[in-house]
């Protein structure tokens, strides 16, 4: 049988390095990679803690079409899902580190889910599934 897996999601930012500062020192992913690919170019990777299939390839807008997609890479809904198994634990992090809270967490059917945004608005939900 054959078996697939996403292994990167590119996100739209205007630069790299403040980029790359919000989501490994606010949100605590992990830088994978960062190599310079020519003066204006670089292929940036980054995961959160646990996360061994999908990262994020972080781009850097250089045109008027890919800047106006920039926080707004999917038209105004949630982006990202970010789930954890320690939902009291990254929300305070959240907090603690101001990160602009969209939607205060909440219980629903499949678990606690709160809505943050990124440095850019781009919308993420933090999720801890229910077992």
């Amino acid at each position: 049988m054959n078996q697939q897996k996403l292994g990167l999601i590119t996100l739209m930012v205007s630069d790299y390095d403040e980029a790359i500062n919000f989501y490994t020192e606010k949100l605590k992913f992990r830088l994978e990679e960062d190599e310079k690919m020519s003066d204006t170019k670089r292929w940036v990777v980054i995961s959160p803690p646990g996360e061994k299939y999908c990262s994020l390839l972080l781009a850097k807008a250089t045109t008027d079409e890919q800047r106006s997609r920039i926080g707004n890479q999917t038209g105004g809904r949630v982006f990202l899902f970010l789930y954890t198994n320690n939902f009291q634990y990254d929300y305070q992090n959240l907090i603690s580190q101001q990160i602009n809270i969209v939607r205060e967490p909440i219980d629903e059917v499949y678990g606690t889910v709160a809505v943050f945004s990124d440095l850019y608005g781009n919308l993420i939900d933090l999720i801890e599934p229910k077992l």
